[in-house]
């Protein structure tokens, strides 16, 4: 006789579920045609069943350390079809989300950043800590002559704080991902078919063309918003490298700010704050519009993609206003600028976007288990 499993529901991760975007969740009531109709699924243990069973007992360990909600790219082909209107794909939207919360270090930061209501909380730490350094260092004024953004906060404060926040963040987010992977590898009996890195460059490659987006039918259109959006910040992240190194070249290859439109890195970061524009601006108008089945975005989502927005029309808007010469405007205009890429370099870790690293070592744990769907 198998020996008898006592299941210890918590009713408050129940409540919690549902009070954060995943309200349809009890109207599921195990059809399975939410896993028949999902292109993405493995064929061994598909989702997502299983996890809308989870969700419903409160097992929230099976939940949170479960890479398979990772391998969900939220096509709503689950829930377009579900007879009930249980919504699978918000549910396990909520699941991501409560999984950057749970393996966040430190702690409290997933709890702030996502929290859509602790946003204003989280961007008031970047604008004391800038007001704090341009009043310390004489710089609050709106400085005299032509419109130079170094006279204003100069550069040399500017990597400190934005350096000192890549390497924190970046410490938090490897150390949260390594907590990710420890959790569901934990355990595991599965044998697996192939190492580690194999797998993860695989994962890479498929991340690069967004392919698995490519299987989406009921949200097809969320793959060129994606793709846009995800190159756009690997040309605002290269125009980054390339402008510091403009600063540190000896004489007479220096450049100073601020650098001429004509040169290449000018035109890499109009190009990519347009492509960023573009992304989100698809994205939300995807969100948008409608597809013949209801579904909700969470407002985490809603906070992220206004976060994204302001981050690029306040960085268009920086450079627009300083070619017009409106001082009074654009030293304002570019400290609003600088919260934005605050927020999205320093809670990078436990913002949307740190689904990159989470989804791409669940994917690659699929590969390593040999559960990995054909793309």
């Amino acid at each position: 006789m198998a020996e008898a499993k006592v299941i210890n529901p918590d009713l408050d991760f129940v409540k919690e579920i549902i009070n954060s975007g995943g309200e349809s969740l009890k109207k599921c009531f195990q059809c399975s045609t939410c896993t028949v109709v999902c292109n993405v699924t493995p064929e061994d243990r598909p989702f997502p069943r299983k996890e809308m069973i989870y969700a419903q007992w409160g097992l929230k360990d099976k939940l949170l350390n479960n890479p398979d909600i990772w391998l969900c790219h939220n096509c709503d082909d689950c829930t377009k079809y579900c007879p009930r209107g249980a919504k699978p794909g918000d549910v396990l939207a909520v699941m991501r989300k409560k999984s950057i919360e749970e393996n966040a270090v430190p702690g409290f930061m997933g709890k702030i950043v996502t929290e859509p209501k602790m946003t204003l909380a989280a961007l008031a730490i970047p604008f004391i800590l800038f007001l704090a350094v341009l009043g310390l260092t004489g710089h609050l004024g709106i400085p005299d002559g032509d419109i130079v953004y170094s006279k204003f906060f100069p550069i040399r404060y500017i990597e400190v704080i934005f350096i000192s926040a890549v390497i924190l963040a970046g410490i938090s987010y490897l150390s949260s991902l390594s907590r990710f992977w420890n959790n569901i590898s934990k355990g595991s009996s599965q044998p697996y078919s192939k190492g580690f890195f194999p797998a993860l460059i695989e994962t890479l490659v498929e991340f690069l063309k967004h392919s698995r987006f490519g299987k989406c039918e009921a949200n097809a259109g969320r793959k060129n918003g994606h793709l846009l959006v995800f190159y756009a910040f690997a040309g605002l992240a290269i125009t980054t490298i390339w402008i510091t190194i403009y600063y540190y070249l000896p004489e007479p290859y220096k450049k100073h700010s601020p650098i001429s439109l004509a040169d290449p890195m000018k035109w890499l970061a109009n190009i990519s704050a347009l492509a960023l524009l573009a992304g989100t601006l698809l994205i939300v108008f995807n969100r948008l519009k409608n597809k013949g089945y209801e579904y909700r975005n969470s407002s985490f989502d809603w906070t992220f993609a206004g976060m994204i927005l302001l981050l690029g029309v306040t960085g268009a808007l920086t450079e627009i206003i300083r070619l017009m010469g409106v001082s009074s405007i654009a030293y304002p205009m570019y400290f609003v600028h600088l919260l934005f890429v605050f927020y999205v370099i320093a809670y990078f870790p436990y913002s949307k976007l740190a689904h990159m690293g989470y989804r791409t070592l669940a994917i690659a744990y699929s590969k390593m288990a040999n559960r990995d769907i054909a793309v």
